[in-house]
């Protein structure tokens, strides 16, 4: 019995060590030509399962032909979902023209 206490507590563990982050990126154009960067949130809700508010990057690049959007769950986006048990799950979405 206690064998199994310490299988199923190493791989709890070792599963909540693996999470990670991600981030995805799409160019547009030529991408980027220069640093100037906007960034928003994206919300959702049911692990992201059903979006609430979602930023439109095309929007958000203004008149800008060429430009780089990177969508990513980041360390405190991760953060909050774990805090609010999944219900709320929000990603962020940088533009950099």
């Amino acid at each position: 019995m206690k064998k199994l206490l310490v299988k199923c507590s190493v791989l709890v563990t070792v599963t909540l060590l693996l999470t990670s982050c991600y981030s995805y990126t799409s160019v547009v154009g030529e991408g980027a030509q220069g640093n100037k960067q906007t960034t928003k949130w994206n919300h959702y809700v049911v692990y992201g399962l059903a979006p609430v508010g979602v930023s439109d990057s095309n929007a958000m690049a203004g008149d800008a032909k060429n430009y780089t959007v990177n969508t990513k769950q980041s360390f405190v986006n991760g953060l909050i979902s774990v805090l609010t048990f999944g219900i709320y799950t929000p990603t962020t979405t940088i533009v950099t023209k």
